[in-house]
């Protein structure tokens, strides 16, 4: 990881003066006389990265869209509940005293009330998919807070790192050889001790740099992990607003043409059995009453759309929205792969952070 971040020397070469004065004022504060200096150094920043990361894991444990797959899931159950091949199992004549044709009634009359019903959970489903939409696009504008935050974040600690290397070069260069050179000529014990603390300080220092690039490392890599929890989210939303803009009122298009359909095919099987009882009636007129009949059941044949084209158009609504719930449980199981990935890096951290202070601890 440390060969994309720049050295001392590239970095220094490219500070604006304003930065430079930054730099100097964290490198300040690294008090070689303040034996707390060092626990103290870039502690605030590194608990905003940690809390930032909890913050990412807490997305990912509390965005779940199982609820926007059940809807859909009873929203193809409702679907496949409209019988839409009973509808072609007519006979005859829709006068419901004859008995084959009441039963012809009663099945499009139960097939009206289903739709009615459906039409009004639709309104229902529909609504809910939109509070779902408008949620996750929250998500990502909140999301979106976290990554700049993060990126702050990264920015800051790079700073507190590249003024501890500097400070740390001139304990190393300048200050220690010092301090041991007057130690090797001094009488007095003093010095040697002196010389003796700054080396420990240096090491704590390098220990202390070392923990802090460690939460640079963090916060460069929740940056991408941010941003495939936004792409998620951003997804899944405009899967919904496709079922809720195309799919749904498709499907709801094609009912309302099957039933414009039937009540045509009423109408016409109603004129042919007022014109067949007319002939009945009035044998006089039974050669003009036949070319009539003749002329409105060719009439009414004409005006008949094969079923087999409705049952496929309905079959291919269905797979639509199959096609939807697949690509929502595949964008969930991503989700919880992050989730997985995020917990292994934060275990794999807090691990190697408990092995850094146990080190320092025997230091």
């Amino acid at each position: 990881m440390d060969e994309l971040i720049p050295s001392v020397e590239e970095t220094k070469a490219v500070l604006s003066e304003e930065e430079k004065k930054q730099l100097e004022e964290i490198k300040s504060r690294i008090d070689t006389s303040d034996p707390n200096t060092i626990l103290k150094y870039g502690t605030g920043i590194q608990s905003k990265i940690s809390e930032a990361a909890d913050n990412i894991l807490k997305e990912v444990h509390t965005k779940d869209t199982g609820d926007v797959g059940k809807i859909l899931n009873n929203l193809v159950l409702k679907i496949r509940e409209l019988d839409v091949d009973a509808l072609a199992d007519e006979g005859g004549g829709l006068l419901s005293k004859i008995p084959f044709i009441g039963s012809l009634l009663d099945n499009v009359k139960r097939f009206m009330t289903k739709y009615q019903s459906l039409s009004v959970q639709i309104v229902r489903i529909i609504e809910t998919l939109e509070r779902a939409k408008a949620q996750l696009l929250r998500d990502v504008t909140i999301l979106e807070g976290f990554y700049e935050s993060n990126l702050e974040y990264f920015k800051q600690i790079g700073s507190y790192i590249l003024a501890g290397e500097i400070r740390l070069r001139e304990l190393e260069e300048e200050t220690i050889p010092q301090l041991k050179s007057t130690s090797e000529t001094s009488s007095d014990p003093i010095d040697t001790q002196r010389y003796r603390d700054m080396v420990q300080f240096s090491n704590r220092l390098e220990k202390k740099l070392y923990d802090l690039k460690l939460s640079r490392t963090v916060a460069l890599q929740a940056g991408p992990q941010i941003r495939v929890l936004q792409n998620n989210n951003r997804e899944l939303a405009e899967k919904i607003q496709s079922s809720i803009l195309n799919t749904i009122p498709l499907w709801k298009n094609q009912l309302v043409i099957a039933m414009s359909i039937l009540r045509q095919r009423q109408a016409l099987t109603a004129q042919k059995e007022v014109t067949a009882t007319t002939k009945e009636l009035l044998e006089k007129n039974a050669e003009m009453l036949k070319e009539s009949a003749i002329g409105i059941t060719e009439e009414s044949e004409k005006g008949i759309i094969d079923i087999e084209t409705l049952k496929k158009v309905n079959a291919e609504l269905i797979s639509t929205i199959e096609e939807t719930l697949r690509l929502q449980q595949e964008g969930k199981t991503k989700r919880q792969e992050a989730e997985q990935q995020l917990r292994t890096i934060e275990a794999d951290l807090k691990e190697k952070l408990r092995e850094i202070k146990s080190i320092q601890e025997k230091s």
